[in-house]
């Protein structure tokens, strides 16, 4: 537990109950205080001092406290600015170590919070998606295999390599979609773009895209229960690949499906964008700028380094 200093009150209460004669562990025992604290006030009050005093000294000795701002150098400012400009983190910045900077994590966040040299709403978005007592109103599927089939089927899933989390972010006035796909160990981003947003476009996407890939690269996708997936028997028994769907209204359950959608989101793929208007390259290029970047839960690597130490024989250019 952090200590708490002597309150105003406390000390009053020391004073009087010196007067009264009580010792020090008694004054301890009645306060809820540890010895030393009381005995120090005992001696300061010995040397011909008051309380108020005493009390006087802690605040001038406070200002004297943590550690003083100190300006970064020029080059590490410009560093930083670069790397949050492409999307990375302080904690990212800090954790891979690509040039030594001179502070802390949590350092380097005050530093955005509280200084003029860094602005803060140039740092990923933060907060909930959703509102508390969200009701999921969305079409859903109507037969589907659950999550339990899917620990059934892949008992080390949480630690296995080739699952696939999948998800379509809508375009403008819902005409649109880009289809997401995220690969769990690795994080890699995958983003496609559909014809459509019907199931027979989504299918059509999925299926040109399965083609350009090795068998059995991915051994299953965990899709949310919208309608746009509603051909999943197709895609399943066409690429031999298993396909799980999430229960209604739990987004924790795809928890780097729906954070990484949030992410394209702020990096091109905005709300109020129709989809129809872009191509694939334009797609692919905002998945490979993410993929790019280090993340803390990967030890500081990208994304695309992970999934290719996993497939170190293969090239990645057919994959976004």
């Amino acid at each position: 537990m952090a200590y708490t200093h002597l309150t105003m009150e406390e000390l009053g209460w020391i004073d009087t109950y010196l007067t009264i004669g009580l010792s020090a562990p008694e004054i301890s025992n009645r306060l809820g205080r540890s010895k030393q604290p009381i005995y120090n006030v005992i001696h300061f009050l010995d040397e011909g001092n008051t309380i108020q005093d005493y009390y006087r000294r802690y605040k001038e000795n406070k200002k004297s406290c943590g550690v003083n701002n100190k300006e970064l150098p020029e080059d590490q400012v410009a560093y930083i600015k670069e790397k949050v400009a492409d999307n990375w983190t302080p904690d990212v910045i800090i954790g891979r170590s690509e040039i030594k900077i001179e502070c802390s994590i949590r350092t380097l966040y005050r530093r955005f919070k509280d200084s003029d040299v860094f602005d803060v709403t140039t740092l990923p978005m933060k907060g909930k998606r959703k509102p508390n007592g969200h009701k999921e109103k969305r079409g859903k599927q109507a037969f589907r295999r659950q999550l339990k089939d899917r620990k059934k089927e892949y008992p080390d899933f949480v630690n296995e390599f080739g699952h696939l989390e999948g998800d379509t972010i809508v375009g403008l006035n819902h005409k649109s979609a880009v289809i997401t796909l995220f690969e769990r160990l690795s994080k890699l981003i995958i983003t496609l773009k559909p014809d459509g947003r019907k199931a027979k476009d989504i299918e059509m996407s999925l299926d040109f895209w399965f083609q350009n890939l090795p068998l059995n690269l991915f051994k299953s996708i965990t899709f949310d229960c919208g309608k746009e997936f509603s051909n999943w028997k197709t895609i399943s028994n066409h690429h031999d690949v298993s396909i799980f769907f999430a229960d209604p209204g739990c987004p924790s359950q795809r928890g780097l499906n729906e954070q990484s959608n949030g992410l394209l989101r702020r990096d091109g793929l905005y709300k109020q964008m129709d989809f129809n208007t872009i191509n694939q390259a334009f797609v692919s290029s905002i998945a490979i700028k993410r993929n790019k970047i280090p993340r803390k839960s990967l030890n500081y690597r990208t994304p695309i380094e992970v999934f290719l130490g996993n497939v170190p024989d293969w090239k990645s250019s057919s994959l976004i």
